[in-house]
């Protein structure tokens, strides 16, 4: 059974004008307006409730070098979401994140490493690869968590509680970056297998997915990330940073169907219905989630917390 958990967080993007806050933190709920939790409910999961992230702060003139924005919000935020992940597969549920930013990665990383060793299938329209040794601007976790998730990171947000990595890099996947992302080269000599969107769109779903489980697939399943910047701009305007070259919905409901059996939950991020002033994309990815992610979960088994 698929329990949602709302993660309504903007914690890790940076302010869309300075003094201003981004809208990711709205998307929990303008997704259940659009009738996604209802139509998770027909299929039998449940609504789990939310886990509220603290106050979002444009620290750009007070932040210190070597932290991120909003470091300690972030960070506790990234443990109460653990611990509710953590309660949902106690109890031999499949959780369904519903954010937020990609910072969400951080809560479900130190969720599994509690657990043990999962897979990491990252579907995603960039690598989020920045790190402290390819970049000076370090500053904004939803375009570092993949870097922060295999340990590549500043401590403070890659070691949470000394769980670091929290996926290890051979059983990590990254599906559907643009081929002009400027950390490709690097994170396909570190992960267990990269595949950029175009080439995804032509292998096509189900062969992208299969390599992808022959990875991340590790007895325990994997987690699933989905950032909805993966879908093309033509499709999916009303994200953080949208580029040419994605996936149309009709392609990530492939993707999903063939992932979420054997993901052992997942994650949804980076839709922003501050650019969605119609409703018309909620609408859209309400469709794409409950038709790719309706199986998430059920070909795994429960794994217990180690402690």
């Amino acid at each position: 059974m698929i329990e949602l958990i709302s993660a309504p967080t903007n914690l890790g993007l940076r302010p869309p004008q300075p003094g201003s806050v981004p809208g990711t933190a709205k998307a929990p709920e303008a997704l259940r307006a659009a009738g996604l939790f209802a139509r998770f409910e027909t299929l039998g999961a449940r609504d789990g409730g939310i886990v509220l992230p603290g106050r979002y702060v444009d620290d750009d003139a007070t932040r210190q070098p070597g932290h991120v924005r909003n470091e300690a919000a972030m960070i506790d935020h990234a443990r109460r979401l653990a611990t509710r992940i953590g309660t949902v597969m106690d109890e031999g549920r499949s959780p369904l994140v519903i954010g937020g930013d990609c910072s969400l990665l951080l809560g479900a990383g130190v969720a599994l490493a509690r657990r043990g060793r999962f897979g990491l299938v990252h579907v995603d329209g960039h690598t989020d690869f920045r790190h402290p040794g390819n970049s000076t601007e370090c500053a904004s976790v939803a375009g570092e968590d993949l870097a922060a998730a295999i340990g590549m990171h500043w401590p403070a947000i890659a070691n949470i509680d000394t769980l670091a990595p929290y996926f290890s890099p051979e059983t990590a996947v990254h599906l559907g970056c643009r081929e002009n992302d400027e950390e490709l080269a690097e994170v396909t000599q570190l992960l267990g297998l990269v595949v950029p969107a175009q080439q995804l769109i032509t292998g096509g779903a189900e062969w992208a997915a299969t390599a992808a489980m022959l990875v991340a697939g590790t007895p325990a399943g994997y987690w699933l990330q989905v950032d909805v910047d993966v879908l093309d701009p033509t499709s999916m305007p009303a994200v953080d940073s949208p580029d040419p070259g994605g996936l149309s919905p009709q392609q990530l409901v492939a993707l999903l169907r063939h992932l979420a059996p054997r993901a052992i939950g997942a994650q949804v991020t980076v839709f922003d219905p501050d650019l969605d002033p119609t409703g018309d994309y909620a609408a859209l990815l309400t469709d794409v989630l409950a038709e790719g992610l309706a199986d998430l979960g059920r070909d795994t088994a429960s794994v217990p917390a180690q402690y």
